[in-house]
């Protein structure tokens, strides 16, 4: 999402950290850059009048101007203010009633029903026992998807169809969870196309009979500048409590997200990266601030390992990398185990140093590139996959028909394989393996290595 406003910041830090000193006349210089960065990314002029003033007044002070390297020191600030603005990280506040309620709002296409599923995913991960309540009945087409995700989860699903009252929908939903001990309940109230009175007082009466912990804003991050407004008048009408973003794995500008926290003052609690059920991250200030400044977010990626990929699996690929026992279904075990932490491009993008990297690279055909791997290598017998010795030219031909490439496809394959344990092979004799075992607890870590 944030592509474009971090590719200009980069550019004008890199800039800055080639310069041995700065002059004053140099950190206005890349302010303006800075400003005009997050102007075109739609963040609120406000915000940003605010958020350059902070910078420069700590840009131009003796902490940056007899550093010895200035540059570093203004990137460092602006990731300092960055974190500042986006506030808090998020927590959801469930007290100590039970059920705690969770009511979710927003306007109709934000993605609330999707993102009421995708919580209930997420606290029933937790430990927590959820109950989904439809409460849109101005629109039955999303009570029917509420169900369709309530049964993929496993997740029950209380509503009265399009005839029942929100208010008694959603008290009753309360109620029913209360006597069958769920732990949350999260009403999916209904959205408009527009915010109007009867919205609201509608959204009043809810919260008024249901008393919900936590009332969620859902805002799409493809509205920019109007998001920024609907969060203002939900916060003055039902006082929300939180804010979760959706789409932002779209080609938004990303400056809706900077500006909501900012304006209203209420902190953004989750982010909705992706189609999957599984695609909500806890908000993090500071792991969003790294990635927009094109830092990586290294914390994040093993969250998403450890949650998505086989931890025993990847131990056992560990230990045999380190003996010099990996195989060619290892590896394509470790492919497929990879590709659950979702595209290519994300991944590069979390990883320090490999998301500027990764600009002149064409995802899509290194994505195919994966893909006719997995062919080929699926294409083998388990003898081939573990001796890949054996194959020799009928066989090549044989998986090459097998899998749709060609003989040198095969033929690059086993020679990039051949190549990666000699490099495996020289390592393990220096030590050097071994050490990152041991950085990595004996290989007990959620890569594999």
């Amino acid at each position: 999402m944030f592509e474009s406003l971090t590719d200009r910041l980069q550019a004008t830090f890199d800039t800055l950290r080639r310069r041995g000193k700065l002059s004053d006349a140099d950190v206005d210089t890349a302010l303006r850059e800075v400003r005009l960065a997050l102007l075109e990314a739609d963040v609120n002029y406000k915000v940003v009048k605010g958020f350059i003033k902070r910078v420069k007044e700590r840009a131009i002070g003796q902490e940056v101007l007899k550093s010895l390297s200035p540059g570093q020191q203004v990137v460092k600030i602006v990731h300092e203010e960055l974190m500042e603005t986006l506030g808090e990280p998020g927590r959801l506040n469930l007290g100590m009633q039970s059920p705690a309620v969770i009511m979710m709002v927003g306007l109709q296409g934000a993605g609330k029903t999707t993102m009421s599923a995708k919580l209930a995913l997420h606290l029933r991960k937790k430990g927590g026992r959820p109950l989904l309540v439809g409460a849109d009945v101005y629109r039955p087409a999303a009570i029917d998807q509420l169900e369709t995700l309530g049964k993929q989860l496993n997740i029950p699903v209380y509503h009265e169809g399009p005839d029942g009252s929100p208010p008694e929908v959603c008290a009753n939903g309360v109620a029913l969870g209360k006597k069958e001990g769920h732990t949350v309940v999260i009403l999916d109230t209904a959205g408009r196309l527009n915010i109007d009175a009867m919205m609201m007082d509608e959204i009043k009466a809810i919260k008024s009979q249901t008393e919900p912990i936590e009332t969620l804003l859902v805002a799409d991050a493809m509205t920019g500048q109007e998001a920024v407004r609907v969060a203002t008048d939900f916060n003055e009408a039902v006082d929300i409590s939180g804010l979760v973003m959706t789409k932002i794995d779209g080609d938004a500008r990303g400056g809706a997200s900077i500006s909501m926290r900012e304006v209203t003052g209420v902190p953004i609690k989750f982010l909705g990266t992706g189609e999957k059920l599984s695609d909500l991250e806890i908000f993090h200030p500071d792991r969003l601030a790294s990635r927009i400044l094109g830092m990586g977010d290294v914390l994040t990626l093993i969250e998403k390992a450890q949650e998505e990929m086989d931890q025993e699996e990847a131990a056992k690929a560990g230990q045999k990398l380190l003996e010099g026992q990996f195989t060619l279904d290892d590896f394509l075990s470790q492919m497929q185990q990879i590709k659950k932490l979702g595209p290519l491009g994300k991944v590069m993008e979390m990883i320090p140093g490999f998301g500027q990297a990764a600009k002149g690279v064409d995802m899509s055909e290194a994505e195919k590139d994966l893909k006719r791997i997995e062919a080929i290598i699926q294409s083998m017998t388990m003898l081939e996959r573990q001796r890949p010795k054996l194959i020799k030219a009928s066989r090549k031909r044989r998986i090459a028909a097998g899998s749709g490439t060609s003989v040198q496809a095969v033929n690059k394959l086993l020679r990039d394989f051949r190549d990666m344990q000699k490099v495996m092979g020289q390592l393990r004799k220096r030590g050097g393996l071994k050490a990152l075992g041991g950085m990595l607890g004996g290989g007990n870590n959620p890569f594999g290595l």
